[in-house]
């Protein structure tokens, strides 16, 4: 068919609303890391959506939220540039309460911008559905939406809605992406970020927020199929560093142990996984180590 539609969404919205689980759903793999703990999502991430009438570009972007470090103030800037230049914006909310400081800025950039954009309510499944009559009449008056659609992205309700609410914004032209390419992510990236996913996961109160991954080997062997991938683990404080070690090694093998699962299953091979752990004092705080640790603007 020459007439397939393409183009690029915008997923934006508060932290831990459930973007990076909703691009996930959305692409059909795992290709954003997901945890409870708000900022997840530090970086953009472009996830590919094939279907019958074209392609759709998913921009999953990290939780608008008030910035207290230079790591914080990258990632606000990510959410701005994010937000234009785009076919649509899907802003996601939680079904409960109505619209704070970070859904009025994001309603007054697609606003000023002059961008296409949709209501998305997530994780319906959470709460009864006369409940979202109240926050729909709360969000109603902060923007002319196209649509309001509320959906569960953990479940996959109201998903086939928002991809025929893509299909009506997205012009007509070529893929963007090859057929069968789920994101443009290296998969080395890919990988880093899912060791901090499971930092993210093992660990409690500030500890997981002040770490930064970096893959310095990430090789097949000639050998046999095997991918060998060392990765030092970056935290904050002396304090820190024991608290991810753990006792006798084990919460650094738990850690390992869940990425290395999780890495075989999205590069389909086997991993041979080696992690350590250094610190790097207040590096969120500096903006040499926040590029060091590819946190760049373009």
């Amino acid at each position: 068919m020459d007439n397939k539609k393409s183009g690029i969404v915008t997923i934006c919205g508060r932290p831990n609303v459930g973007k990076s689980t909703l691009t996930n759903a959305l692409v059909g793999e795992k290709i954003a890391i997901v945890s409870p703990k708000p900022q997840t999502t530090r970086n953009r991430v472009t996830g590919v959506v094939n279907a019958p009438w074209g392609q759709m570009v998913l921009l999953d972007t990290p939780g608008l939220h008030r910035a207290r470090s230079k790591l914080d103030e990258y990632m606000t800037q990510v959410v701005r540039h994010s937000v234009a230049d785009v076919d649509g914006v899907f802003l996601l909310v939680e079904p409960v309460g109505g619209p704070g400081e970070p859904e009025t800025q994001l309603a007054a950039r697609i606003a000023e911008l002059k961008l296409p954009a949709c209501l998305v309510i997530n994780k319906i499944d959470t709460v009864r559905k006369e409940e979202l009559l109240a926050v729909m009449a709360a969000y109603a008056p902060l923007h002319a939406w196209d649509a309001v659609i509320p959906v569960s992205a953990r479940t996959g309700e109201g998903l086939e809605e928002l991809l025929e609410q893509a299909r009506r914004w997205l012009p007509v032209g070529p893929a963007l992406f090859p057929e069968g390419v789920t994101t443009d992510q290296p998969e080395r990236q890919v990988c880093a970020e899912i060791l901090r996913e499971k930092l993210l996961l093992c660990l409690d109160k500030e500890v997981p927020h002040g770490t930064a991954v970096e893959l310095t080997r990430f090789l097949q062997r000639d050998r046999d199929d095997v991918i060998e991938a060392e990765a030092t683990i970056y935290c904050e404080k002396e304090s820190h560093k024991g608290i991810i070690i753990g006792k006798g090694g084990a919460m650094l093998k738990r850690i390992s142990t869940m990425a290395r699962q999780d890495m075989e299953r999205f590069m389909g091979e086997k991993v041979y996984l080696r992690a350590w752990v250094k610190v790097k004092e207040n590096w969120r705080a500096s903006d040499v180590q926040v590029r060091n640790f590819g946190y760049r603007e373009e």
